[in-house]
C-alpha cells in the first residue's frame, strides 16, 4: 500500500522553500552551485554533459574538503558514466554534511544558519516564523521554536542537465564503434541513474529516441512500493504541444515527467530554439488552459503500464507535477506575476547570477565584461558547431583566441573533447565544424568554387565563425580553481539578452533581495517588460529569417513564414488585452507597456508589408 501522505512530504520539497531555481548555465558555470547555495535551500542544476570536466571538478571538490581522490581513466571501462556518478555522489555528500552542521546550530553562533531563513520571500510561512521566534523573549518556548525551524530546514535539489542533442556515438581505443549505451547522454543517463542523487534531470534540446528508449530500464524512474520516484524527469519545451508529444512517449515506458520547465525561445542564455512565433504569454495560457487535460491525459497512459509493468501506481494527485518557467525574468513584479497569473511553481533565474561570485564560476576578466555589457555586446551568434543560434558576449577572450587563429592562416580549434561532433561532409567519422580539420577542408572546398569576391568572404566568415564551445564554455572553471592544462584556455560565456540590464557583481543576498522585491540591482538602462522584449526579439529574428530566404523562399519556407506571421499577429492581440491584467504594475508602467507594445505591432505591419513577396506562392517555387 503506497504511503500518501510521506510521499507528499517528500514531494514537497521539489518546489522547496524558494519561489525561483537556477538553471544550468553553459557546462561550467553551474557545475559545483550545489555546493555553494543548495544549503540555503536553492534549487540548481549541474551540466553533466562534460565528463573530463566533472572529473576535474571532483579533484578539486576531493582535496578542499580533505577527500581521497582516485582517478577514473580515460578509456577505463564504462569511464564517462563513472565519472559522472563520482562526481553527483561527491556533490550529494558535501550538501548533506553541509545541512548536517546547519541543523546542528545554533541560531546564535551560526551565520548560515540564519542566512538561510533571511534569504526566503518576505512572505513565506517560515520566514515568518522565523521573525516571530527572534522577537520572542520566552527562553523555554523560543528555543521550542529554534527546534521547529530548524527542522523544517531542506536543501535545495540538486538536478542535473542532459543536452539531448549531444548524444555523440564513441569508439574504443582501437577506433572500434561501441554500443549506444555508451553515447554521451545515454552515458551521462547512466551516470545520473547510478548516483545517490534523487532529483530531477533536466532534458533540453528536444526529443531523442535512443536516450528516452534508456529510461525503461532504469528503476529509479519507476516509483517505489511507497509511490515514490527517486530520479525524475524534467523536461525544458518551447511550448505545449512538445510537451505533450514527449510526455506521451515517455508516459508509454512508465515514466512520468514531473516538471515541465518553460523556457522562451530567444531570450535566454545559450542556445536559442526559437518557436514559429508563438511568444511566451500565449504558450504560459496555453499550459494553464490544458494542464488538467496535459495530466490527465498521460496519468490514464502511464497507470495502465506500470499496471501492466507490476510496479505500485500512485494515484495522480501524488504525483509531482510542476510546471515552470524561465528566460529573461527581471524583476520581482515579473516573477510574481508570473507565478499568480498562469499558476506557476517556480520562475528560473540564469543569467543575472552570473554577476554572482557566491553563486557560479567565471573568471574575473570575463565577470568583469559582463558588467558592462550593452545590448549592443550581447547578441545571437553563429559561433555554436551545433548550426543553432546561440546567445553570447562579444569582446571574450574566446573570440580574440579565434581571430587570432583566423590571422595567422589557422582557423579553428584541435577539438580535444569532440562532444560537438555532428558533420560527416568531409569525413565517415562524424567531426566538428568548429575543429581545425573541418574549417580547413570546407575553406578548400568554397575556394574551389569560383565564387566572387564578396561572397566567398562572406561564406569563409561562416565557416570560422564556429568556436569550441566543449573547451571554451569548461575554461572558466579550470581557471578560476588553477587547474593544471596543457591547452590553451579561453573563455566563451553564454549570458542571454538580459545581462544589459544587469550591471553590478552582487552578493547572493542582494540578487535573492532583487527577486523577492527587497532591493533594486537593476542599472539605468531603460527595460521594457519581459514579454515585450522578447517580442521584439521574435521580430528581429523573423526579419532575418526571411532576409534569408530571399530572392525567393520555398514552399516550406514560404508555409513557415506564414505560420510565423499569423502567430506574432496573436501574440499582439494576446499582449494588448493581458496588459490591464498586471495589476501589480502602476498605471504608468502599464501604460508605457502598452505605448511599447503599439511600436512592436508597427514595425511588424511594416515588416509584413516591406517582405509581402514571401508570404505568395509563385510558379518558381522549390518544394524544399
Amino acid at each position: 500500500m503506497i504511503k500518501s501522505k510521506e510521499n507528499k512530504i517528500k514531494y514537497k520539497h521539489l518546489v522547496g522553500p524558494h519561489s525561483f531555481h537556477i538553471p544550468v548555465m553553459g557546462t561550467a558555470f553551474t557545475i559545483d552551485t550545489p555546493i555553494r547555495i543548495a544549503k540555503f535551500g536553492i534549487s540548481s542544476v549541474i551540466s553533466i554533459g562534460d565528463d573530463e570536466l566533472c572529473e576535474e571538478m571532483r579533484k578539486v571538490h576531493s582535496e578542499e574538503n580533505n577527500r581521497p581522490f582516485t582517478e577514473i581513466k580515460k578509456w577505463d571501462e564504462d569511464y564517462r558514466a563513472r565519472r559522472i556518478t563520482a562526481y553527483l555522489n561527491l556533490v550529494q555528500e558535501l550538501v548533506t554534511e553541509q545541512m548536517n552542521e546547519l541543523k546542528s546550530a545554533s541560531f546564535e553562533s551560526s551565520e548560515t544558519l540564519n542566512t538561510y531563513f533571511e534569504l526566503l520571500p518576505d512572505a513565506s510561512p517560515l520566514k515568518q516564523e522565523y521573525i516571530e521566534m527572534n522577537s520572542c523573549d520566552d527562553a523555554e518556548k523560543k528555543a521550542q521554536m529554534q527546534t521547529a525551524l530548524k527542522a523544517q530546514v531542506v536543501p535545495g535539489n540538486i538536478d542535473v542537465n542532459i543536452m539531448t542533442k549531444l548524444d555523440r556515438s564513441n569508439y574504443d581505443r582501437q577506433g572500434n564503434l561501441l554500443d549506444d549505451k555508451y553515447s554521451d547522454a545515454v552515458s551521462a543517463l547512466r551516470g545520473f541513474a547510478n548516483s545517490t542523487l534523487e532529483s530531477g534531470v533536466v532534458f533540453s534540446a528536444g526529443f531523442n529516441r535512443r536516450l528516452f528508449a534508456q529510461l525503461e530500464g532504469l528503476s529509479d524512474f519507476y516509483p517505489d512500493e511507497n509511490g515514490y520516484i527517486k530520479k525524475k524527469i524534467i523536461l525544458k519545451v518551447s511550448d505545449y504541444r512538445s510537451s505533450w508529444t514527449q510526455g506521451k512517449f515517455l508516459a508509454k515506458k512508465g515514466i512520468w515527467i514531473s516538471e515541465y520547465r518553460v523556457e522562451s525561445g530567444l531570450n535566454c542564455g545559450g542556445h536559442a530554439f526559437a518557436t514559429e512565433g508563438v511568444l511566451m504569454g500565449p504558450i504560459l495560457d496555453e499550459f494553464k488552459q490544458q494542464r488538467d487535460t496535459l495530466v490527465d491525459g498521460l496519468y490514464e497512459i502511464y497507470s495502465k503500464v506500470l499496471s501492466s509493468k507490476a510496479y505500485p501506481v500512485p494515484t495522480k494527485e501524488e504525483l509531482p507535477n510542476l510546471i515552470t518557467v524561465q528566460g529573461g525574468i527581471g524583476t520581482a513584479n515579473e516573477q510574481q506575476f508570473l507565478l499568480t497569473h498562469y499558476e506557476l511553481q517556480r520562475t528560473g533565474w540564469a543569467t543575472p547570477f552570473l554577476l554572482v561570485p557566491e553563486v557560479t564560476i567565471l573568471d574575473d576578466e570575463t565577470r568583469a565584461k559582463l558588467t558592462t555589457a550593452t545590448k549592443k555586446d550581447l547578441y545571437l551568434s553563429g559561433v555554436s558547431p551545433l548550426g543553432v543560434p546561440f546567445n553570447t558576449l562579444r569582446g571574450t577572450a574566446s573570440e580574440a583566441q579565434k581571430q587570432e587563429r583566423i590571422e595567422i592562416g589557422k582557423p579553428g580549434s584541435a577539438c580535444p573533447k569532440g562532444h560537438l561532433v555532428n558533420n560527416t561532409e568531409f569525413t565517415e567519422k562524424p567531426i566538428c565544424t568548429a575543429s581545425r580539420l573541418y574549417q580547413n577542408k570546407k575553406i578548400k572546398e568554397l575556394n574551389s568554387q569560383g565564387l566572387s569576391v564578396g561572397h566567398l568572404k562572406t561564406a569563409i566568415q561562416k565557416v570560422v565563425d564556429k568556436v569550441c564551445l566543449c573547451e571554451d564554455l569548461a575554461a572558466s572553471s579550470l581557471i578560476q580553481f588553477k587547474v593544471n592544462n596543457k591547452r590553451s584556455l579561453k573563455t566563451a560565456v553564454c549570458s542571454g539578452p538580459n545581462m544589459a540590464y544587469f550591471s553590478k557583481l552582487c552578493s547572493l543576498s542582494e540578487m535573492v533581495g532583487h527577486i523577492y522585491g527587497r532591493v533594486n540591482v537593476l542599472n539605468q538602462t531603460y527595460r521594457a517588460n519581459m514579454l515585450i522584449n522578447e517580442f521584439k526579439m521574435y521580430i528581429d529574428h523573423f526579419r532575418k529569417e526571411m532576409t534569408a530566404a530571399l530572392p525567393v523562399p520555398t514552399k516550406i519556407q514560404r508555409n513557415r513564414f506564414i505560420a510565423f506571421r499569423d502567430n506574432l499577429l496573436a501574440g499582439a492581440t494576446y499582449y494588448k488585452d493581458l496588459i490591464p491584467k498586471l495589476i501589480q504594475e502602476t498605471a504608468e508602467y502599464r501604460h508605457q507597456m502598452k505605448e511599447d507594445l503599439n511600436q512592436l505591432k508597427e514595425e511588424l505591419d511594416q515588416l509584413i508589408d516591406e517582405y509581402q513577396v514571401v508570404f505568395k506562392e509563385l510558379p518558381c517555387m522549390a518544394t524544399a
